[in-house]
C-alpha cells in the first residue's frame, strides 16, 4: 500500500515543523508550504489524502483553500488551523466545507485522533464504502417522498465532516434516527453513539452526568465516574431536547465544545475529548434565544448546520410505506406473521394528520395489532382520535367538558374496585397529556407535574408504552 500524503499550509515555520514531525511519525508523507499560491501549485501537481491549512496566510486566508479543495478535490478532507479561542473562524471554516479544526497551540493527542478519523473518511470515499454505508443505513429512514429524499441526501453530506448539526423537527419525526444515520455514515461509525435526553437528567446531577466526577468530590461519590463526553470519545454525542438544558449547564457545555476538553468534578486538570456534537429539540430554539432562555453563543456553536426533519403530514405518500415497515418490525419482535391493513384502515391512516408523527403511527399500529381479530386491521381497530367539528362558541356556563382519550368508569363501585378506578383515571390523564404534547414524554411529564422517570414507570405499570 502506498504511503498516504498530507499537505500542510502555514506561514509559521514552527507549526510546519511540528506537524511535519508529528505526521511523519504516523508514517505519513508531508509537504509543507507557507502561502496560498504555493498551496494551489501543490494541489495542482499532486493528489493528497489530507490537508491542514492555517486561517491567516500572507497572500490570502484559509477559507480560499477550503473552498478551492471543496470545488476541485471534494474527496480530500481539509482541517483548519485556528488561533486559540478563535472558535468563530473554526465555525466559518466548517460551514465552508472543512472537515474539522485544530487550535493553536496544537494538542498532539487530539491532532493524531483527527488525522486517523480524516484518513478513514478519505479511504471510504475512494473505495465507495461511504456510499454503501449510506445505502444500508438509509433503509431505516422509510419514505420516497421528495422531502425524505432531500433528508437522505443532506445526511450523506453531513456525514462527511465533523461540523455540529442541529436537527430540528416536531416530536416523533425521528430526530434520533437521523442523528444515528449521520454517525453511521461517517468516519466515526466505529466509535460510540451516545444519545442523552437533556430533559431527563435532574439539574443537580447534570455536571456529573456530562463531565464525570472523581471519588470523594461530593457526598455519594464513592468512585470515579466517567461522564457522557468521555463515553462518547472517538464517536458522537447526541443531545436530544437540548432546549431543556438550564443556563448554568449551557455555559459549561459551550466551554466543552469550544475547548474540546472537559473537567470532571473534583479533578485538577481538563481531559481532552474527541466528540462530534449532534443536537435536537422540538422547540423553536431561535425563539428561546430571543427570550433569553437559551444562550446565543451556544446556539451558534451547535447550529453550524441545521437539518429539518419534516412532519408526517408533509409526507402523505410515505404513510403506507411506514405502516408496512412498522407492521413487519412488530412481526419480527413477536415472531409471528405481519398484520395486514384493510383498505378502509389504510385510507383512515392516509387522511389522519398525525400530530405525534411517526412515533404516534407506531403506537397506533402496535395497539391495533393487540386489539384486532385475526391478522387483518380494519379502520375501527386503529382507534384514531376523533376530531370534533367546529361549532359556535358556547357560553362558559353551558360548556361541557371535553372527552379524554381513555374513558374512566362512572363510579368506583364496579367489578374492578377502587384500584382499577384510580388506574383508569391515571391512564386517561397520561394518554391525554401524551396526545397534547404530541407524544413527547418529557413534555407530557411536565404537563402532569411528575418527573420523566415517574412517567416512564407509570407507562410501564399501566401498559401504555
Amino acid at each position: 500500500m502506498s504511503q498516504q500524503t498530507v499537505l500542510v499550509i502555514d506561514d509559521e515555520r514552527d507549526i510546519r515543523e511540528l506537524l511535519t514531525i508529528t505526521l511523519g511519525r504516523m508514517d505519513l508523507q508531508v509537504d509543507a508550504v507557507g502561502t496560498v499560491a504555493e498551496a494551489r501549485r501543490a494541489l495542482a501537481d499532486r493528489a493528497y489524502d489530507l490537508c491542514f491549512t492555517d486561517m491567516r496566510l500572507p497572500d490570502g486566508n484559509g477559507h480560499e483553500i477550503v473552498e478551492h479543495i471543496a470545488a476541485n478535490h471534494p474527496e480530500m478532507p481539509v482541517a483548519m488551523i485556528t488561533a486559540y479561542g478563535n472558535v468563530d473562524a473554526a465555525v466559518n471554516a466548517l460551514k465552508a466545507g472543512a472537515f474539522d479544526f485544530v487550535s493553536k497551540p496544537v494538542d498532539i493527542q487530539m491532532l493524531r485522533q483527527l488525522v486517523r478519523t480524516a484518513l478513514r473518511l478519505a479511504e471510504e470515499r475512494r473505495s465507495g464504502k461511504a456510499a454503501a454505508k449510506a445505502g444500508n443505513a438509509g433503509e431505516r429512514l422509510v419514505g420516497d417522498s421528495p422531502a425524505m429524499q432531500q433528508v437522505r441526501a443532506t445526511i450523506a453530506k453531513l456525514a462527511r465532516n465533523q461540523a455540529p448539526v442541529y436537527i430540528a423537527g416536531e416530536s416523533g419525526v425521528g430526530k434520533e434516527l437521523v442523528a444515528r444515520l449521520i454517525h453511521e455514515q461517517g468516519p466515526r461509525a466505529g466509535g460510540p453513539f451516545v444519545p442523552v435526553n437533556c430533559g431527563a437528567i435532574p439539574s443537580e446531577l447534570m455536571e456529573s452526568e456530562f463531565f464525570g466526577h472523581k471519588k470523594g468530590s461530593f457526598t455519594g461519590a464513592g468512585a470515579d465516574k466517567e461522564g457522557l463526553f468521555q463515553a462518547a470519545h472517538g464517536g458522537t454525542l447526541f443531545l436530544d431536547e437540548v432546549a431543556e438544558l438550564p443556563l448554568h449547564m449551557q455555559v459549561k457545555l459551550l466551554r466543552a465544545i469550544q475547548e474540546k476538553a472537559v473537567r470532571p468534578i473534583g479533578a485538577r486538570e481538563e481531559v481532552p475529548v474527541d466528540v462530534r456534537i449532534l443536537s435536537a429539540t422540538h422547540k423553536d430554539l431561535a425563539a428561546l434565544v430571543e427570550q433569553g432562555l437559551f444562550r446565543q453563543d451556544l446556539f451558534y456553536r451547535i447550529n453550524v448546520i441545521e437539518l429539518r426533519v419534516p412532519p408526517l403530514r408533509e409526507r402523505r405518500g410515505d404513510v403506507s410505506l411506514l405502516a408496512e415497515f412498522i407492521l413487519h418490525s412488530l412481526a419480527r419482535k413477536s415472531g409471528g406473521q405481519p398484520y395486514r391493513l384493510l383498505p378502509a384502515a389504510q385510507q383512515a391512516l392516509e387522511t389522519y394528520d398525525f400530530p405525534g408523527n411517526v412515533r404516534e403511527l407506531e403506537n397506533i399500529l402496535e395497539r391495533a395489532t393487540a386489539m384486532c381479530d385475526g391478522e387483518q386491521i380494519d379502520a375501527g381497530d386503529l382507534m384514531l382520535p376523533q376530531r370534533l367539528p367546529r361549532t359556535e362558541t358556547v357560553p362558559a356556563a353551558h360548556a361541557q367538558p371535553a372527552p379524554i382519550a381513555a374513558s374512566a368508569p362512572a363510579s368506583a363501585t364496579g367489578d374492578g374496585g377502587l384500584d382499577d378506578y384510580i388506574s383508569n383515571l391515571e391512564r386517561g390523564a397520561i394518554v391525554k397529556a401524551l396526545e397534547e404534547s404530541r407524544y413527547n414524554k418529557t413534555a407530557a411529564a411536565k404537563k402532569l407535574g411528575i418527573t420523566f422517570r415517574a412517567l416512564r414507570y407509570k407507562l410501564k405499570k399501566l401498559g401504555i408504552d
